[in-house]
């Protein structure tokens, strides 16, 4: 089988599946790689050698999650031509070359560090990106493909389109991050480009934001704090913020665009002050019913139900 054309048919067919176009970038970009390291016809590959280009890529330094998203790319590829081309052969990217990821608690800003930021972001477009990702919950890629007809200003609310896993959801906009968006939207220049957030210097002013070109705005602020931070942390920092707010962990879920409840719970674990509420709230009970209750009188028994 000529790999060039199974490769393009392979592009088409995941656009037939509506995978969004950063999707589709990145398994041709991680496709290509293991071709050209590979050197043999694709139908020849066996599980050794893939064992061999997990190897190769632990050599580059890259990171086991990293190493995973190649070896998704390359499996999904060899299930096309196997499902769809009828290529006789068993999948040589088996399920369990996947690397084991360590799971990290979700990282987020101290509530003193909020102001500690903000502080350093004057510009407008800036500060309207990273409001919206602190108090909305939006995704880096979902910020810079956030477009003029997903904002309802009126209702204060954004539309989420084809978000993480293609799905489109709803987020509100509060007080901070309605004024901080109206006010770049009334500085921003005139363009019959559709994203919001454009470049305003340079050679390419007019042209939409990159993600790449987010994440430097971050790095620049964060310096300037000296916190260590970045995007993807104001987005936990808005779930901690809520579930320390007592927000229903569903309401929280749907607003984050999570698609289980699982991925949410995580944020659980590192909601400090929504954990020493509930278990003060439940020891305290227990104290009463099963503590040393010749210890306290009236007064104590009323603080400890309040």
């Amino acid at each position: 089988m000529a790999i060039t054309d199974a490769v393009i048919q392979y592009r088409r067919f995941l656009k037939r599946r509506n995978c969004s176009a950063n999707t589709v970038k990145n398994y041709m970009h991680t496709l290509r790689q293991f071709v050209l390291w590979v050197n043999i016809p694709i139908e020849h590959v066996k599980g050794r050698k893939i064992l061999g280009y997990i190897d190769h890529l632990r050599a580059r330094r890259l990171q086991p999650k990293t190493i995973n998203c190649h070896l998704d790319s390359i499996r999904g590829f060899y299930n096309y031509l196997i499902d769809e081309e009828d290529l006789k052969m068993d999948n040589p990217v088996k399920r369990n070359y996947n690397l084991r990821l360590p799971r990290p608690l979700p990282r987020y800003l101290r509530d003193e560090d909020v102001p500690r930021l903000f502080d350093q972001i004057k510009n407008y477009r800036d500060r309207a990106i990273f409001m919206l990702m602190l108090r909305c919950g939006l995704r880096l890629e979902e910020t810079a493909n956030l477009t003029l007809r997903a904002i309802d200003l009126r209702r204060a609310q954004l539309f989420i389109y084809e978000g993480k896993g293609g799905k489109d959801r709803v987020v509100y906009l509060s007080d901070d991050a309605l004024k901080a968006l109206s006010t770049y939207l009334k500085n921003r220049s005139s363009s019959r480009v559709r994203k919001v957030f454009l470049v305003e210097k340079g050679n390419y002013k007019g042209r939409p934001l990159s993600l790449r070109g987010i994440q430097k705005r971050m790095e620049y602020y964060a310096r300037k704090a000296k916190l260590k931070v970045s995007c993807h942390q104001l987005r936990h920092t808005m779930a901690t913020q809520l579930l320390n707010a007592d927000a229903d962990l569903v309401i929280i879920q749907d607003l984050l665009g999570h698609n289980q409840i699982r991925t949410t719970q995580r944020y659980c674990k590192v909601s400090n002050l929504k954990v020493q509420r509930d278990y003060h709230k439940a020891i305290n009970k227990v104290v009463l019913r099963h503590g040393l209750k010749k210890g306290l009188d009236s007064a104590d028994k009323n603080e400890l139900l309040n």
